[in-house]
């Protein structure tokens, strides 16, 4: 029989405990198996099951370690999240006129998770075209979050943290464009890692019949219950594609310190176009408080913050046409009228998002030269601080609600805000294509997750996975939900 303790193990523990033959890669898996089978009728998480698949790899996985074979993650459980291609497994980025869809062949990142000996369960629930921070569809239904079932676990990469939070496996890999990998992870309790633009090639992690990856906002990236987890994924997907590999490598420098008295961090708790919501900003300042405490120099205010509302802007001008472009022609349609119902001199988020989806080349320039700007300026504020904490959305996870996107709300202190407009605290990092690890940190007085954005300088991935470490050391990290544990 196999110890229940695998179920929230590490990704490298598990791998010392195959290695040194305490369990087999069969049994690991039809553990894992049967808890999925157990527990996610009411969570809803792997949608996609490949368990006769993983069954031979597992055997495989047993042969190879007889035969003293050795690779970072062989033997070990993971699931995938369903954007991504996975030979014969269906991908339809929850939209319906896709569910007969198959891949031919594995992403990339996929492959490469493979190589390093994981053995692939299944894939995990998303939102309907990727496109909102709840992760329901047509094709799988709901996904309901393990710390409370009627609340959003997040998207787009929902089933991927509760595959995580639920002790299904211990990786998982999910994308990233509006928050997709850090709202999950906040909203879970677990960890994200949002790597800097181009580190981590995306083919294979497009809509269905599509080649290649998006090089411009989205990118993927791992989820895991710990810092090290999250470090072996990150290196084991890193590195350039084929095309670009004959010329290009990846050398990312090394953290900026090794010690939290000697960062340099910079805390902001909420954004100017919507404010982060009590509980958010209150596990700011505690956190704030004991990263203090702990000999970091910290401040929570610097003229060199860019312009948030401008970055804002230039975001929602960026991120709305890869959204839209993966939509049906009737609702570019819709788009069209209701883009056309703002005034010219409308300089609302409301209108910014309506224009966008629908917005010409030229426009599309504008946001990009705006973006760059900001990027610049981001630069210049790393040769001051080390890292910015930030929330990763402005509230805890929220209740379901599967109303019509546009007439959503938020609320945010009994105030109800236009649901999109929680875009803007993905805008940070994304736009500029910056590293952002996601961190819990602590629970609010109702119990649900709250966790922290960490955001660095351009290509210094290793700077926020070494801060996140360090709080995971000093403060504590992942605790299992409590009617999972």
């Amino acid at each position: 029989m196999v110890d229940p303790s695998v179920d929230f193990a590490s990704a490298g523990a598990l791998v010392a405990d195959l290695t040194e033959r305490r369990i087999s890669a069969a049994e690991l898996t039809e553990h894992a198996i049967a808890r999925i089978e157990r527990l996610d009728g009411s969570l809803n998480a792997v949608v996609v099951r490949d368990f006769d698949h993983a069954r031979t790899a597992a055997r495989e996985a047993d042969a190879a370690l007889v035969r003293g074979e050795r690779k970072p993650l062989l033997g070990v459980p993971i699931t995938i999240k369903e954007s991504y291609d996975i030979a014969g497994l269906p991908k339809t980025w929850g939209m319906p006129w896709f569910k007969d869809w198959r891949s031919e062949t594995d992403a990339v990142a996929v492959a490469r998770l493979k190589a390093a000996g994981a053995i692939v369960l299944g894939k995990t629930n998303v939102p309907f075209a990727l496109a909102d921070w709840q992760s329901y569809n047509d094709v799988y239904g709901t996904t309901n979050n393990p710390w409370a079932l009627d609340r959003t676990p997040g998207g787009s990469s929902g089933g991927s943290a509760v595959s995580v939070a639920a002790g299904y496996v211990p990786l998982e890999m999910g994308s990233d464009i509006g928050g997709s990998l850090r709202a999950p992870a906040h909203y879970c309790g677990v960890y994200s890692h949002k790597p800097s633009r181009g580190v981590v090639p995306g083919r294979g992690q497009v809509p269905p019949g599509v080649f290649g990856g998006t090089p411009d906002l989205p990118v993927i990236g791992p989820l895991a219950r710990n810092v090290a987890d999250l470090e072996l994924a990150f290196g084991l997907v890193a590195g350039p594609d084929i095309i670009e590999a004959a010329g290009t490598r990846i050398a990312l420098p090394p953290p900026r310190h090794e010690r939290m008295r000697e960062y340099r961090v910079l805390v902001l708790d909420t954004h100017p176009l919507l404010e982060a919501d009590r509980a958010m900003r209150a596990a700011l300042e505690r956190l704030a408080h004991r990263i203090r405490a702990q000999g970091a120099y910290v401040a929570t205010e610097s003229p060199l913050v860019p312009d948030l509302v401008a970055l804002g802007r230039a975001f929602a001008g960026l991120l709305m046409p890869v959204i839209s472009a993966r939509l049906p022609a009737e609702r570019l349609a819709e788009m069209t009228a209701e883009a056309s119902a703002f005034s010219p001199d409308d300089d609302t988020p409301a209108a910014w998002v309506a224009r966008a989806c629908v917005a010409t080349h030229r426009e599309w320039l504008v946001a990009d030269a705006a973006r760059v700007r900001a990027a610049y300026r981001w630069h210049e504020l790393f040769r001051e601080f080390d890292v910015v904490l930030f929330p990763p959305m402005p509230t805890p996870a929220f209740f379901q609600d599967q109303s019509e996107i546009r007439n959503r709300t938020i609320d945010i202190d009994g105030t109800p805000h236009p649901y999109n407009d929680q875009m803007f605290y993905a805008s940070l990092a994304t736009a500029p294509g910056l590293p952002a690890t996601t961190a819990p940190i602590e629970r609010s007085e109702t119990g649900l997750p709250i966790g922290v954005q960490i955001i660095g300088p351009f290509l210094e991935d290793h700077t926020t996975l070494r801060f996140a470490g360090l709080l995971e050391e000093a403060f504590g990290g992942f605790t299992p939900p409590p009617e999972y544990a």
